[in-house]
C-alpha cells in the first residue's frame, strides 16, 4: 500500500531532524539520500554560493563524472550557480535531453537517456540558502512530488538556520569565556601568557617556564599561576613533562584574538 502525502511529509520531517550534524554543517549527503528515497529521483543540493554540497542517485542513474562536476562547481561557483539562482520559484518537468548534463559542466557527457528535471529554491528567513535539483528518468514529476520537495526544502532550511543559531551562540560563549579568563590575569601574568603563546607552534607546543621567566623578568610562580587560571577556565590544557618543560594546547580558538586586544 502506497503512503499518503501526509505520511510522506511526516516521515520527511522526522528524517531531516535525524540528519547527522558535523561541526560546521548538516550532513547534506544524508539529506540528499533521504529526499531521493522519498521522491524516487536523483537529488543534488547546491549551496547559495554554488558549491555542490550533496547528492544521491536514482537507481540506475548514477553519475560517473560526479567528482568532475564537484570540481567544476568549486572552480566556477558563481557562473555555475547563476542560472539556478535566477529561478525564484519551483520549476518542474524541464526536459533534459539524452547525454545532456544538467550542470552543463565542461567536458562532461551524461550517459543516460531523456529525463525530466526540477529546480526547487531553498529559502530560509528572507534569503536564498541553496537549491534542490531533482532529476527523474521515469516520467514527469507529479504535484505530490513537488509538494514534498518544497516541504523538504523548507524543513532543511529551518534545520540549517537552527544549526547556524547554535553555532553563533557557541561562538559567543567561547568568546565570553576567553574574555573573562584574560580579565582575571594580573599585568605580569598577562605578559607571561603572551610570551607563552608566542612560543607555541600554532595551537600547541612545549614551553620551558624557567626560560620564559628569565626572558620576561618575572618569577616562575607567576607563569604557573597564569596557566592555572587559563586551565581552570577551560581555555587551555597543560601537562608537565618534567625537565622537558610543559606541554600546552589551546582549547579556545579565540584566545589569540583576545590577547591582541589592549
Amino acid at each position: 500500500m502506497s503512503k499518503s502525502l501526509l505520511e510522506k511529509s511526516r516521515e520527511l520531517n522526522k528524517m531531516v531532524r535525524q540528519i547527522p550534524v558535523h561541526p560546521k554543517r548538516p550532513d547534506f549527503e544524508s539529506a540528499a539520500r533521504m529526499m531521493a528515497d522519498n521522491l524516487e529521483c536523483s537529488v543534488y543540493i547546491l549551496g547559495r554560493r554554488g558549491m555542490l554540497l550533496g547528492w544521491a542517485f536514482q537507481p540506475g542513474q548514477e553519475c560517473v563524472d560526479i567528482e568532475a562536476i564537484t570540481r567544476f562547481s568549486e572552480k566556477f561557483s558563481s557562473t555555475f550557480n547563476e542560472r539556478f539562482l535566477e529561478v525564484q520559484e519551483t520549476e518542474v518537468n524541464i526536459p533534459l535531453p539524452a547525454e545532456n548534463c544538467i550542470f552543463k559542466a565542461d567536458n562532461v557527457t551524461c550517459p543516460h537517456g531523456d529525463r525530466m528535471a526540477a529546480i526547487v529554491p531553498i529559502y530560509g528567513g528572507a534569503g536564498r540558502m541553496g537549491t534542490f535539483l531533482l532529476v527523474k528518468s521515469d516520467g514527469n514529476f507529479s504535484e505530490e512530488d513537488i509538494i514534498l520537495a518544497e516541504y523538504g526544502a523548507t524543513v532543511l532550511a529551518n534545520e540549517i538556520m537552527r544549526i547556524r543559531a547554535e553555532r553563533i551562540e557557541e561562538e559567543a560563549r567561547a568568546k565570553a569565556a576567553v574574555h573573562v579568563a584574560v580579565a582575571t590575569l594580573s599585568y605580569s601574568e598577562r605578559e607571561a601568557i603572551e610570551h607563552i603563546m608566542a612560543e607555541l607552534d600554532g595551537n600547541e607546543g612545549f614551553v620551558v617556564a624557567s626560560r620564559i621567566a628569565d626572558k620576561v623578568g618575572i618569577t616562575r610562580s607567576v607563569i604557573v599561576s597564569a596557566l592555572r587560571k587559563f586551565e581552570s577556565a577551560g581555555v587551555i590544557e597543560s601537562r608537565s613533562l618534567g625537565m622537558k618543560g610543559t606541554y600546552i594546547k589551546v582549547l579556545n580558538e579565540y584566545l589569540f584574538e583576545e590577547l591582541q586586544k589592549k
